[in-house]
């Protein structure tokens, strides 16, 4: 008796030919959406934080915020401000976290509300025409 693989081997090849399919996307799961525009949302809240934050540190590494502070003395003659009591690190991430929230929230309402449009324009347009080929 011979093996399967036997068998498989003695088959002859048959030339594949390239297939060509035309699908068309009729639906966007509404949650399915949903949680992929929070998850890049998150992900871009996470790039702004850290961006700013790496900002920040070379700014502050590089003396940007004292040559800064020496010409607005120099402007207006008094001694007693600095930019850095606005301009710290905490009240900047701070900020920049604040920034990162609302850029989930609108991210992920903004992912629903494409899931809703794009099905109730599907009803009108019929949807979007998809082709796929086997390379």
């Amino acid at each position: 008796m011979s093996s399967v693989a036997e068998k498989l081997q003695r088959k002859t090849k048959r030339p594949v030919g390239t297939k060509q399919v035309r699908l068309r996307l009729v639906y966007v799961d509404f949650w399915s959406s949903v949680k992929l525009s929070f998850l890049i949302a998150l992900a871009g809240s996470i790039v702004i934080v850290v961006a700013t934050m790496l900002v920040w540190i070379i700014l502050n590494q590089t003396g940007v915020f004292t040559q800064i502070d020496n010409l607005l003395r120099d402007i207006t003659g008094q001694n007693s401000y600095s930019i850095m009591d606005q301009f710290s690190l905490g009240q900047v991430m701070g900020f920049s976290i604040v920034v990162g929230i609302l850029n989930v929230v609108v991210g992920t309402v903004l992912g629903a509300i494409v899931s809703v449009l794009y099905n109730l324009s599907v009803r009108i347009t019929g949807g979007v025409l998809v082709g796929f080929t086997n390379n």
